[in-house]
């Protein structure tokens, strides 16, 4: 890839200033993957899914790396990238990218809100009304200016966060758990479990096309401040790096604090809220509960911002290109923000405030477009790039066998599964008891068999 222009020697005082883009990224992906899915991970499963963890983090690497290393040496976005490798690209990327724009906004949203929902029961408000609300309030503050001030707190709501898991993992161990008397060791190593897995996986550590924003706000970025393409994978390293780390103390979290119990983890909602806060409660003291909730609220908070904002600027841009328009002024952009939350609250009221459900169908849809958006960055990459490190390109290669091939297997799963498997797969996903009926009895009442088992909490 061409430079646009001679940068300076890399030194640590320009990757200090080179940081930002990387620790952004680092504050977007610490939501569902990490205070759900891995917390749910360790809880439920103990330490068996870590190294899972550990591989989704590994193949994803390369696909992320690629937008910070693109634009850091081009001066030019993925985006920018997609366009000139001709419109079909860029479609591609679109379509893909407004699904995922839609439905991350609702399962972030809907998580934000069932935080709010925990704190504030006293209140008696839906979480779906809690998500009107705070959809509400994050597109009034994205239109009129009041996100620079939570993005200047990016960093320390991430400090807060991870200081307080890490004190409390080693608290746990230092402890030793007990494990109950009646404690039966469970395993994911089964179809039934399945889904659950490919929704860790689905937004460990992010969802991939994050890849893209973060190459949006590295040419910002850019524009201000001089530095290489050395400076910024440090930046995006440390970001991406400190994200993976901090998602195996999350599995640490319940491994040590939930999974002794035997007790069964709660479906994400805000039940499963008061049970998340409750293990650094029990480690840290009940003077930890309030901050807990505070600091992942904020943490959340800022995702919803992040996704929001992020993916309305990356179709605002996507659509200008591929209709060879000029950038005019701020109002597509509005447009696009205001059509994105409008959006992901009809998902959401589709739901019906059903936060495991939507959150589950979120993290498999984004599981299921990750081998595309991987691929687009491979290819645009190392058709730029040729002189891609051996150990990364073997690296991607590697992440695009295991990202298709487990998109595969477990569409496969669901297509083909015996004696039952594949409605047990359905029931998973959609949180619904599927009775298995034979055609005489199904012919007989063929009303009967569906209900739901996500009633009772649709609204908590």
């Amino acid at each position: 890839m061409s430079q646009t222009s001679v940068s300076s020697q890399s030194t640590w005082r320009s990757k200090i200033k080179a940081m930002g883009p990387g620790i952004l990224m680092a504050s977007a992906a610490v939501g569902g993957s990490h205070i759900v899915s891995s917390t749910q991970a360790g809880g439920s499963y103990g330490w068996a899914l870590l190294g899972l963890v550990i591989l989704a983090n590994l193949f994803k690497y390369p696909f992320f790396r690629f937008g910070a290393e693109y634009t850091a040496d081009t001066g030019k976005t993925l985006v920018e990238g997609y366009a000139e490798k001709g419109k079909f690209y860029l479609w591609v990327f679109f379509i893909l990218n407004v699904f995922s724009a839609l439905v991350n906004t609702a399962g972030v949203s809907i998580l934000c809100s069932a935080i709010i929902a925990s704190a504030f029961p006293m209140l008696g408000l839906s979480i779906t009304t809690w998500s009107i609300i705070l959809v509400a309030i994050i597109w009034g503050m994205l239109l009129f200016g009041g996100y620079k001030l939570l993005d200047g707190m990016a960093k320390w709501i991430m400090s807060a966060l991870t200081i307080a898991t890490v004190a409390a993992v080693i608290i746990a161990a230092i402890k030793h758990p007990e494990y109950s008397a009646d404690f039966v060791e469970k395993t994911p190593w089964q179809l039934a479990a399945l889904p659950f897995i490919v929704s860790l996986l689905g937004w460990m550590p992010a969802p991939i096309e994050i890849s893209a924003i973060n190459s949006l706000w590295s040419a910002e970025k850019k524009k201000t401040v001089d530095f290489n393409t050395d400076d910024a994978l440090f930046d995006f390293n440390v970001g991406y790096i400190g994200t993976a780390i901090l998602a195996v103390f999350f599995v640490a979290l319940g491994a040590l604090i939930q999974y002794p119990t035997g007790k069964p983890v709660e479906a994400a909602s805000a039940k499963y809220i008061a049970q998340f806060v409750g293990m650094y409660a029990s480690v840290l003291g009940e003077w930890s509960r309030y901050l807990i909730t505070f600091i992942a609220f904020l943490c959340i908070f800022g995702t919803v911002i992040t996704v929001i904002d992020g993916y309305s600027r990356v179709n605002e841009i996507s659509l200008r290109l591929l209709f060879n328009q000029k950038e005019k002024n701020q109002t597509p952009l509005n447009i696009w923000m205001t059509l994105t939350a409008i959006l992901g609250l009809i998902i959401i009221f589709f739901f019906q405030g059903q936060v495991a459900t939507m959150l589950r169908f979120a993290m498999i849809g984004s599981f299921l477009t990750t081998p595309f958006f991987a691929l687009l960055n491979y290819v645009l990459v190392t058709k730029e790039k040729k002189d891609l490190p051996t150990w990364l390109k073997g690296l991607a290669i590697a992440g695009l066998i295991f990202l298709f091939g487990f998109a595969l297997f477990f569409i496969w799963a669901l297509a083909i599964g015996k004696a039952g498997q594949n409605a047990r797969l359905a029931a998973k996903l959609t949180n619904w008891k599927i009775d298995i009926k034979s055609e005489t009895q199904a012919a007989e009442n063929p009303f009967t068999g569906f209900t739901s088992t996500e009633a009772a909490e649709s609204e908590d």
